[in-house]
């Protein structure tokens, strides 16, 4: 399939456009990938221990499981270690730290269909992360932490790159979101009663593309990708991490996917740090992101 470029001899400049043509992106693992999986496998250990990681849903009450990632996640995301890989292994792939900026790097979990799926291990029905305030330019970075299976994967639906699909973005700020919404996942165990963008009308979902690459290999794809949580049917639970980037040029210029379908208002892009130096992007450039003109984003 032409959409998906494996190992790309591409420039930096020529993979971030093929993204915005809708092109899905497999990068092999890398020296910093594998370390910031080896990094990571230490924490999640450490927070689960005498306990495997993948298992621990078999012994634990969900309440307690919950507990852990409530300390586990966020211990992860602000270490410093973490941020520091992740600078590596951006620029192991060719980016250009100083106009490259990052999302921090978030540590998800995909528990077993029917133990967890709200919160901190939110299953994620199909969606656009445009449609979360993010940037048309908005990359997406994917990597697993332990080997896992199709049945327990991210799915892709490439025939809405092209198609619109009725939505509730216009429900979702993310100003908004963050001062209600963001910052008590925990307190959601049985259900996520948070408002969330969501489809409006069936998702055709033949075909859906899932790929497994080995820990620490990357999908890179577009934020405006249609993309899902696959219902966890394994015994195991699946632990990714996921960050995201954004070019400072592209942001200027305005270039990045097409939008064909989202409405929702603000912007994420004051979360984003310089690849260099963790500054973030000055207010000057977000600003005129953070508007309700959804076309301008």
């Amino acid at each position: 399939m032409d959409a998906v470029l494996i190992d790309p001899a591409l420039t930096e400049d020529q993979r971030r456009a093929a993204t915005y043509q809708g092109r899905l992106l497999l990068l092999s693992p890398g020296a910093a990938s594998r370390e910031l999986i080896a990094f990571a496998r230490v924490l999640i250990e450490e927070a689960f221990a005498p306990r495997d990681p993948q298992t621990a849903h078999r012994e634990l009450p969900v309440e307690e499981y919950v507990r852990i990632l409530a300390v586990l996640k966020p211990r992860f995301i602000h270490h410093p270690r973490s941020k520091e890989l992740l600078r590596e292994i951006l620029s192991s792939v060719g980016c250009d730290l100083e106009q490259t900026y990052f999302d921090v790097p978030r540590l998800r979990t995909a528990a077993p269909k029917d133990y967890l799926t709200a919160g901190l291990a939110y299953a994620f029905h199909p969606h656009r992360d445009t449609w979360y305030s993010a940037p048309q330019m908005q990359l997406n970075w994917w990597m697993p932490v332990y080997p896992f299976v199709p049945e327990n994967a991210m799915a892709f639906h490439p025939r809405y790159w092209s198609q619109p699909l009725k939505n509730s973005s216009r429900i979702y700020n993310y100003r908004r979101w963050n001062a209600e919404s963001r910052f008590n996942a925990a307190a959601h165990v049985k259900e996520d009663a948070r408002p969330q963008p969501r489809a409006e009308e069936p998702v055709d979902s033949n075909p859906s593309i899932c790929f497994v690459p080995p820990p620490g290999g990357l999908i890179v794809f577009s934020g405006a990708q249609l993309h899902s949580t696959v219902p966890n049917t394994t015994d195991l639970t699946r632990f990714s991490i996921d960050f995201r980037t954004v070019n400072l040029a592209d942001v200027l210029a305005r270039r990045g996917a097409p939008n064909i379908d989202s409405s929702c208002t603000g912007t994420n892009l004051g979360d984003f740090l310089r690849g260099r130096d963790g500054e973030p992007i000055a207010p000057g450039v977000v600003e005129p992101y953070d508007t309700a003109d959804t076309q301008q984003r």
